[in-house]
């Protein structure tokens, strides 16, 4: 993919940008990063003004029991004037733990204590102390007092088992706000250094976002994305995009179509194998291979992808060998003509050699011999088929064959009883000339490692009953019994190489489109038997 540059964006072929991507990433993570460190903090806040506020209560009520428990304290309730014992006590004991107050006081609420001794003799403020000297409770309480809102610890004195007085020791609540303030402020600095570092983080990530993405926009992706599923999907061909693993990851409609009748339909996730099962180095190219899938002959093309010098997929793509039939068939029957024509004239020049040598030697009567000979065996075969086979391709095809196995030492015998007067048409013929030309062509291949004498092939021919019949026997080794039920299967072979296992399948299928079928059988020349039927209507 490549990137796109400010000069194509202002070409407008790609839809407008408003805000680029790196701009939408770091404004929405830095506010998402700050919403959360604003929650967090607010929520820390609280906890943390909660936690101060009961540990300065705890701390209170503490030192408020301590107090209470003194002796002296007790003894000094039974004194004419206590607060001159009680005040000397607890003056060191609130300079000492930072108390804001240490006021004892007596059942009547008469204070004993103070910080301001101008208040002692007087009654307490706040009218909260209620539960210690009824009920005998310590508890913690927040009151406003002669000193400010405070936190008091209340702790009630006792006598030989009797409540005499309540001691409050207080902390301002001035002061605790002051010490949550404090905290709050390392709190909202850490959290500040979190913000930026999300930020400076955010603006990292848009950078890689944006390198990966190969500096596109968001809507630039959508807009080719849009644009390649169009295409892909508009195209006549059909096309499959696999990954490394061989599993499909894309698939056209024109796919889907071609393989409809297939018995493993492709879907995304399904092995390669399962549709197309010659398909087995993912990082080779293929040009234009003829096989089937489903009920259509098609011609695939492979391409390997490739990302960084490392094999990702592969890419099929194929269309239905009947758009391109009639130039692939004209092909076909050039290079058959072409064929026979080499292999013609090959044989034609070793004849002029074997001639020339005679002739250069004085054997003169052996050269007429010779040629007469040639030309009888030519005759015999020309009229063998002209009187035999009424239809010219076919005629074309069988004298192209008899050259090819005269050139490769093969004897290639036709029936005397052989007869094909029937007039095919064109669709026959095309199936007649695939299928008759990969059977003949199997034949030569089977019995060309045996010894000359044992390299036969016998064809037989007849339109006498209600279907075309071609019957192609061969000398070699026959095909193995566990190979007989997958014979005709696409990209099963019993020959090495590549491109095997599609000849049969191709034949087979051609056959079929025009209600015929090919068999195979036990030969009586101890090879295989192809069968060959077309129906005359």
């Amino acid at each position: 993919m490549v990137n796109i540059g400010r000069e194509q964006r202002e070409t407008g072929v790609y839809p407008r940008v408003n805000f680029s991507l790196k701009l939408k990433m770091i404004t929405l993570i830095s506010l998402l990063v700050a919403g959360i460190c604003l929650v967090f903090a607010i929520f820390l806040h609280s906890f943390i003004s909660d936690t101060i506020e009961d540990q300065v209560g705890i701390r209170a009520l503490s030192l408020a029991e301590s107090i209470a428990n003194i002796p002296e304290i007790k003894d000094a309730f039974h004194l004419e004037d206590p607060s001159s014992v009680i005040q000397d006590i607890v003056t060191p004991i609130k300079e000492e733990t930072g108390a804001e107050f240490i006021v004892v006081g007596n059942l009547d609420e008469i204070r004993y204590s103070h910080p301001n001794q101008s208040l002692i003799g007087k009654e307490m403020v706040g009218g909260d102390n209620e539960r210690a000297l009824l009920l005998g409770e310590s508890y913690v309480s927040k009151q406003e007092g002669t000193l400010g809102l405070s936190i008091r610890g209340k702790v009630p004195i006792y006598s030989d088992g009797t409540i005499i007085g309540v001691v409050s020791v207080g902390f301002l609540n001035h002061n605790v706000q002051e010490i949550i303030e404090n905290q709050g402020k390392a709190i909202w600095y850490t959290l500040g250094m979190i913000v930026l570092l999300g930020i400076i983080g955010a603006i990292l990530i848009s950078f890689y976002l944006k390198k990966l993405l190969h500096n596109m926009e968001p809507e630039e992706i959508s807009h080719l994305y849009l644009q390649n599923e169009a295409i892909l999907q508009s195209t006549q061909e059909g096309i499959i995009a696999v990954n490394n693993n061989g599993l499909i990851t894309t698939i056209n409609s024109t796919a889907n179509e071609i393989l409809s009748a297939s018995a493993n339909q492709a879907k995304i996730g399904t092995p390669i194998q399962n549709v197309i099962p010659t398909v087995h180095l993912m990082g080779k190219y293929d040009h234009n291979h003829e096989m089937v899938l489903g009920e259509k002959i098609v011609l695939m093309n492979q391409t390997p992808m490739y990302h960084e010098d490392s094999l990702s997929g592969a890419v099929f793509t194929f269309r239905a060998k009947s758009e391109l039939q009639k130039i692939t068939e004209e092909l076909s029957r050039i290079k058959q003509y072409a064929d026979a024509q080499r292999a013609q004239t090959h044989e034609h020049s070793n004849k002029l050699h074997i001639i020339l040598g005679l002739l250069l030697n004085n054997r003169v009567e052996e050269a007429i011999d010779f040629i007469k000979k040639e030309n009888h065996l030519q005759n015999d075969r020309l009229k063998l088929l002209r009187e035999k086979v009424s239809d010219p391709l076919i005629h074309a095809l069988l004298q192209g064959k008899f050259i090819q196995a005269q050139e490769l030492g093969v004897s290639l015998s036709i029936h005397p009883d052989s007869q094909l007067t029937q007039s095919l048409t064109e669709p026959q013929q095309d199936a007649l000339l695939t299928a008759l030309g990969n059977v003949i062509e199997n034949a030569f291949e089977a019995v060309k490692n045996q010894v000359n004498q044992k390299r036969k092939v016998s064809i037989f021919f007849t339109d006498i009953g209600d279907d075309v019949l071609f019957e192609v026997e061969d000398s070699g080794t026959g095909i193995q019994p566990q190979a007989i039920p997958d014979i005709f299967d696409q990209g099963f072979s019993t020959k090495q190489g590549l491109h095997r296992g599609t000849g049969l399948t191709l034949s087979r299928q051609m056959i079929r489109e025009v209600g015929g079928e090919i068999i195979l059988e036990e030969g009586e020349m101890g090879g295989a038997c192809f069968i060959i039927s077309i129906p005359k209507d």
